[in-house]
């Protein structure tokens, strides 16, 4: 065994801890360059980048810092203002439709704590400039029972707003108001219904909870869905949609990717009264028939039977005697009518109906109208929605039941004028 002495072992470990420093100094000296020399290439402004494949390589040595500098790209192309293909369509639509959507407020008349009549506040809505002029097509709801109505526009203005026409079997009506000289409106033009396919994007405007020109967006999410809107109302063929519609938005447009009016907002289906995802537009093409005879006439041309019709009920067919409790029964037929040629028989046998203090004559063993061309006719609401779309003399199949019977009649339809009396 060698043996050393304390100066030699001390003089060892000296130069021991020496060339250890000297060795951990040269690493990290290494390492540092070799840092910076590649954030030299990846940074954007560095001019030390002279060659693509070499910038590909380190990108790929250190991802997180590639990524970083990918987030600072995007973040920047933001700010730039670039939008993706669908937030360019949004933002291109609103801009060219939303001046021409109007809120509607409504005043009514009520009764105060002394039953004196006194002017109150009613509902709010919305509306669509279809013409230059100030025309406005919105709800029959929207105005209802209105005494006064006001129509504000984009820019803070309001206007008085009067009446053209109102037709509640399709909820649409006609306001104008009279915009100053030199006042160029916006409007929104109709587009067409008819093509629309379940999936298509669709845009909402109005005014929800007096928030106004709101814009909320969906696809058609049904078509032809018949539903009813009051007792005697059922309006066909409305779009539904889960664009959210809600409290205020009704009687705004219903537009598609163009910025085409394709509905007008009317309804939602909900249990708390605000947007569950199944929101119903009246189709452009029904509003489009609509409003050209309101501004024509002030009322629709509509074809009708020219009968008296009374509701059949399980009371009705109890007395009567009759094994049907639904559908309309002819009362009374009027005579020299299209009804009366296609064979349609009215009522013979005289009753009372309705309240004791109120009572209606009707008449008894006439025919008892069941469907009208293949809708189905179970209540007075069927009936009118049957013949919504029908002009006069447009013929439709009656189906009748007579006797025991179903028979089935062409009737030419007569208009709303010749329908007065019977």
């Amino acid at each position: 065994m060698k043996l050393y002495t304390k100066q030699q072992l001390f003089r060892t470990a000296i130069i021991g801890v020496l060339a250890g420093a000297a060795i951990s100094c040269a690493a990290i000296f290494i390492f540092r360059t070799h840092k910076t020399v590649h954030v030299d290439r990846v940074s954007p402004s560095s001019n030390s980048v002279s060659q693509t494949d070499s910038s590909a390589t380190n990108a790929e040595e250190i991802p997180g810092e590639n990524a970083s500098y990918a987030i600072q790209t995007t973040a920047s192309t933001q700010l730039d203002g670039s939008y993706t293909q669908d937030e360019t369509q949004n933002i291109s639509v609103y801009e060219k439709c939303n001046e021409a959507v109007v809120n509607i407020t409504t005043q009514v008349m009520g009764i105060n704590w002394f039953l004196e009549p006194v002017i109150q506040d009613g509902g709010s809505g919305s509306g669509s400039i279809i013409d230059k002029r100030g025309y406005v097509v919105t709800n029959v709801h929207v105005i209802s029972d209105a005494s006064k109505i006001s129509i504000s526009l984009a820019d803070g203005s309001t206007y008085e707003g009067r009446v053209i026409g109102q037709d509640t079997e399709s909820d649409i009506a006609v306001l104008k108001f009279n915009p100053p000289a030199g006042v160029t409106l916006k409007t929104i033009d109709f587009g067409d219904s008819e093509k629309l396919k379940v999936g298509q994007k669709v845009i909402a405007i109005g005014n929800p909870f007096a928030l106004e020109r709101t814009m909320t967006t969906g696809i058609v999410s049904g078509l032809g869905r018949p539903i009813q809107e009051s007792t005697n109302v059922i309006i066909r063929n409305m779009i539904q949609t889960d664009a959210a519609i809600n409290p205020g938005n009704s009687g705004g447009p219903l537009l598609d990717t163009q910025g085409r009016m394709i509905g007008i907002n009317t309804m939602i289906m909900s249990n708390s009264g605000s947007s569950a995802g199944v929101g119903f537009a009246v189709p452009v093409s029904t509003a489009r028939r609509v409003v050209n005879d309101l501004l024509q006439f002030g009322k629709v041309n509509r074809g009708t039977i020219s009968i008296t019709p009374v509701q059949m009920t399980s009371s009705i067919a109890q007395y009567a005697d009759l094994d049907i409790d639904h559908g309309i029964l002819v009362s009374s037929v009027k005579r020299g009518s299209s009804a009366e040629k296609a064979g349609i028989k009215g009522g013979t046998q005289a009753v009372q109906y309705g309240s004791r203090f109120n009572p209606t004559t009707i008449y008894l063993g006439g025919d008892i109208i069941t469907a009208i061309d293949r809708i189905t006719v179970s209540s007075y609401a069927d009936y009118t929605s049957a013949l919504e779309s029908k002009r006069p003399g447009d013929m439709v199949t009656v189906t009748v039941y007579r006797n025991g019977k179903s028979l089935k009649l062409n009737v030419k339809l007569d208009s709303s004028d010749e329908n007065t009396s019977l």
